[in-house]
C-alpha cells in the first residue's frame, strides 16, 4: 500500500510540475485574455485579485499585466485553465523564482 501511495504522489508531483511550466506562457501578452477573466493571481507575491485591479501594462506584442500589488509581470488568469489558488501560485513561485541558479 505504501508503494502505491508513493507512486501516486510522485505522479501528482510530476503533473503539478508540468502544469507550473505550461502555465508560465500565460503571464505574457495577456491583456486580452485577462479582460475576459473574473479572477487572476500573481505567482510572485501570491496575491489573488480581479483583473479590473490591473492598471499597469508592459507595452509589448499584446500587453503584459503588471501585478497591482507588487508590480511584477507574473500574473495569470483563470482563463489559462490552471487553478488560481495560493497553492498553485506558490508552486509556480518555487519553480520560477526560488530555484534560480546564478552560476
Amino acid at each position: 500500500a505504501f508503494l502505491c501511495l508513493a507512486a501516486q504522489r510522485k505522479g501528482m508531483v510530476i503533473k503539478m510540475k508540468k502544469s507550473v511550466i505550461a502555465a508560465h506562457e500565460y503571464c505574457a501578452n495577456n491583456k486580452e485574455s485577462l479582460q475576459k477573466d473574473s479572477v487572476c493571481g500573481c505567482f510572485y507575491c501570491l496575491a489573488i485579485f480581479s483583473p479590473t485591479e490591473i492598471t499597469e501594462w508592459i507595452k509589448d506584442e499584446k500587453d503584459t499585466a503588471l501585478c497591482p500589488c507588487c508590480g511584477i509581470d507574473s500574473v495569470i488568469g483563470e482563463g489559462a485553465g490552471y487553478p488560481i489558488t495560493k497553492e498553485f501560485l506558490r508552486e509556480m513561485k518555487k519553480h520560477w523564482f526560488e530555484n534560480i541558479s546564478l552560476s
